[in-house]
């Protein structure tokens, strides 16, 4: 009865024994996970947003309506 109830213990407290822990914690580890991404992503997109039109010099003559000189 001893290693019967050492073995029920230890079966408990492992995580591939237990389907409610095991599921919860990878719920949550998805979770995280996918929270993590998006922060990352949204944080690229920050980091790497379009910064406004720039300043382009174009010659007079390739207008549409060209200035010659």
């Amino acid at each position: 009865m001893d290693q019967h109830q050492e073995i029920e213990e230890v079966k408990s407290k492992d995580f591939k024994a237990s389907w409610v822990d095991s599921s919860v914690f990878l719920f949550y580890l998805q979770v995280f996970c996918l929270v993590a991404f998006v922060t990352g992503g949204c944080y690229s997109l920050y980091k790497h947003s379009y910064k406004g039109k720039p300043e382009v010099n174009v010659p007079s003559n390739t207008l549409y309506t060209p200035d010659y000189k």
